[in-house]
């Protein structure tokens, strides 16, 4: 007889490969194992955005530049808004910077599941990873923009003041906050693809429900409550007083804005781990 027949069976071994726990610190320490997946997907977004199309990145500058236009003529000329005493076209686009990072990374992430449907039916990765890499790769077209931004205050004759040193925490802040929205509704966006469809919609509300086109100081002090609610109020204050040097650091705004990111994230960031297992089977 032969040798394989005389030795009894020998048990294969069998490997599960499934994902870490519900609990944070193990998710940030497997999106850390995964950083050069995250790298790619960043780079594969950035290559698709901008793949056949005629004039590349600088559709980076015409949006928020566009807006700007519109907004200085009705907001600034027509309306007569107050801008703090800055040139209302360096007032509404150094708004515009980080809103239109944010609406555009809240677009693309909260559809990103979805879009990728085919890869996370066949391969293990934290899911996570996909509207991160939505989020993250935005930063190229805010970079983009925000030298225009410093050529528009260099015209204007305006040089940026010592609290441009913070501007890296602002940057980061409205990551944190397009990332924390981002990870509720991209669950949601699974089950019920009426979300992708009402994102655009969402957006136009919070665009005036932010001081982007006015001033904070416009605000009635009875809707104050609400209003230091919305994260991108503190976010946006920020960066005019980073970079402008507007009236004071908007730190009631900035700190209510933390709070509300903070816990968003950390929330979000749990309830996409505990679902992240039926994605498969759903989308």
């Amino acid at each position: 007889m032969l040798a394989s027949q005389q030795n009894p069976a020998v048990d294969i071994p069998v490997i599960r490969i499934r994902p870490a726990s519900d609990r944070l610190a193990s998710g940030l320490k497997e999106l850390w194992q995964y950083r050069e997946l995250l790298y790619f997907l960043i780079w594969r977004d950035v290559k698709v955005r901008y793949k056949q199309t005629a004039i590349g990145a600088a559709w980076a500058i015409i949006q928020p530049l566009m807006t700007m236009i519109i907004f200085t003529v009705v907001f600034g000329k027509f309306a007569n808004m107050p801008s703090d005493g800055l040139p209302y076209p360096i007032f509404s686009f150094a708004a515009l910077l980080p809103w239109t990072y944010f609406s555009k990374a809240l677009n693309q992430s909260v559809s990103s599941v979805v879009a990728d449907a085919n890869l996370i039916t066949k391969v293990y990765f934290p899911r996570l990873l996909l509207p991160l890499s939505a989020v993250v790769g935005g930063l190229i077209d805010f970079a983009i923009a925000f030298v225009f931004l410093l050529a528009m205050m260099a015209w204007y004759g305006l040089a940026p003041q010592w609290g441009i040193l913070l501007l890296p925490f602002f940057v980061l802040l409205t990551m944190l906050t397009a990332l924390s929205v981002s990870v509720w509704l991209s669950v949601v966006n699974v089950r019920y693809r009426d979300v992708g469809q009402a994102i655009p919609f969402l957006v136009q509300i919070w665009l005036f429900a932010s001081p982007v086109a006015y001033s904070a100081s416009v605000v009635p002090e009875n809707w104050r409550f609400l209003y230091n609610l919305n994260p991108l109020a503190g976010i946006i204050e920020g960066f005019r007083w980073a970079l402008l040097g507007s009236q004071n650091p908007p730190m009631v705004s900035l700190l209510s804005t933390s709070a509300v990111v903070l816990a968003l994230l950390y929330g979000g960031i749990v309830f996409f781990k505990r679902m992240e297992k039926t994605f498969a089977d759903v989308v």
